[in-house]
């Protein structure tokens, strides 16, 4: 394991994309030390610990908003949207690119193409900033953490909403850096850093509410933390699992006679991933229900409507059984639709076909497109009910053993999910630059290192 850190550590040009991409984060931390203008930060963080020792609905939904922007729901940063604006632009690009023909076109002209919808989702990202930094704002005037006289004025919108969309614009130009000269996956590295550095805090808040004896006012027993414990190291394990899971289609190579030689004949495999979409489904599916959340619990606080408040009761992330079932429908249906854009059985069987090779007992061409769609659309079947299954983890945890969602939340569920997905990703990029260069793998080993294999699934 060591001797795989000195071998990485040798390679220039790995090296300098390491340290670039550990500059990026860095700078990306700093940004939550700058406070937004006019708002009284003290007060925001005891109206944050009011509500969550009250338990309410608004404690629960900030915190998990927090998850994903990285930053705490106790203080006000310009880096308080995240980068979460960019992923729903991207989300809604993705998504026309299937029904709109001009962005079919720019898809089909390659690089030039990309970077053109590229620039319409840095253009569609400063717009839905502009959305929900108009909300943010009017969600501190509602706690009464901006002065009263300061929030009816023009000053305080404008250096807000423009302090907030420069900070999600410049995550955004991170994100791309980090793709363009550092190790890749900007985006989702983002969003990992600000996760982790989260945990910390939830194990400290564990161990300040830990106590062996019992009738001591602390929540949290001996059980409660090994049930914890072993939540936390099956969660991750289970997502090792799944990222890894492999479907195998086995694949025969026709022979050819030359001469008095015969070529070919080799048997290998397919391999098809059980979660072909990754992390990217939960992610998605994260982004999108925020806004809704978002508007909804405005709309209930401003309008004191009895409908409104009930479906702002079943959006509650914590105990609203609307929004589990929505999230869980949106994890379904991007996974099946990042399948879909990623995974082309068509061209997979015509490359099969032209290649000389083909699957035992099927037909090359169309029989085996069909084949290959029939047994990803099972895969991705599992693999979206796995995530689905981590996603609502923290939630029922948290209902059930009344454990708070700031601790359940970093210790399994969607949060952990990400890092350990983004994490693998990330040691997969290292190690096969060392491949690259005639070291071993990462992991530990003789001779450099083993490396990561896929589970068969």
């Amino acid at each position: 394991m060591f001797q795989a850190f000195i071998n990485m550590w040798k390679i220039a040009e790995l090296r300098t994309k390491l340290l670039f991409t550990l500059g990026m984060l860095a700078i990306y931390r700093i940004g939550f030390f700058i406070a937004l203008p006019g708002v009284d930060q003290s007060a925001l963080t005891e109206y944050a610990e009011r509500a969550q020792r009250e338990g309410s609905g608004a404690a629960d939904l900030m915190m998990f908003v927090s998850v994903f922007t990285g930053g705490s729901f106790s203080q006000s940063t310009i880096f308080g949207l995240g980068i979460m604006p960019y992923i729903s632009a991207s989300i809604i690009f993705q998504l026309l690119a299937t029904v709109v023909p001009s962005l079919q076109q720019l898809q089909k002209e390659g690089q030039a193409g990309r970077t053109k919808i590229q620039e319409y989702t840095r253009y569609a990202t400063v717009g839905l900033c502009l959305v929900q930094a108009m909300f943010m704002l009017s969600s501190f005037t509602q706690m009464k953490v901006v002065d009263a006289e300061y929030a009816s004025s023009w000053i305080y919108w404008t250096c807000g909403v423009v302090g907030l969309t420069a900070g999600t614009s410049f995550l955004m130009w991170l994100g791309e850096q980090i793709d363009k000269f550092g190790i890749g996956n900007g985006a989702s590295l983002i969003i990992t850093a600000g996760i982790v550095t989260g945990m910390p805090m939830a194990i400290q808040q564990i161990a300040s509410n830990f106590s062996v004896t019992a009738g001591s006012g602390k929540p949290f027993s001996p059980m409660t933390v090994i049930f914890l414990a072993i939540a936390f190291i099956s969660v991750v394990a289970g997502a090792i699992i799944i990222t890894q899971g492999q479907r195998r289609i086995p694949i025969q190579q026709a022979k050819h006679t030359r001469g008095r030689r015969v070529y070919g004949g080799q048997r290998s495999y397919l391999p098809l991933r059980v979660n072909h979409g990754g992390v990217m489904p939960i992610i998605f599916a994260s982004a999108l229900m925020m806004f809704p959340t978002l508007l909804i619990g405005w709309l209930a606080k401003t309008y004191d409507a009895t409908w409104l408040r009930f479906i702002s009761d079943g959006f509650d992330p914590m105990r609203g059984y609307m929004y589990i079932l929505c999230y869980v429908g949106l994890i379904y249906f991007f996974a099946y639709f990042w399948t879909t854009v990623q995974f082309q059985p068509k061209e997979m069987a015509t490359n099969l076909r032209d290649h000389g090779s083909f699957i035992p007992g099927l037909r090359p061409g169309p029989r085996t497109a069909d084949y290959l769609e029939t047994v990803m659309e099972r895969i991705t079947y599992v693999g979206a009910g796995f995530l689905a299954v981590i996603a609502v983890i923290p939630m029922v945890v948290a209902a059930l053993f009344d454990i708070p969602l700031s601790v359940t939340v970093f210790l399994g569920g969607t949060g952990l999910l990400i890092v350990v997905s983004v994490m693998l990703d990330f040691v997969q990029r290292i190690e096969a630059a060392m491949l690259m260069r005639n070291y071993g793998g990462f992991l530990g080993g003789p001779g450099g290192g083993k490396r990561i294999r896929s589970g068969r699934g």
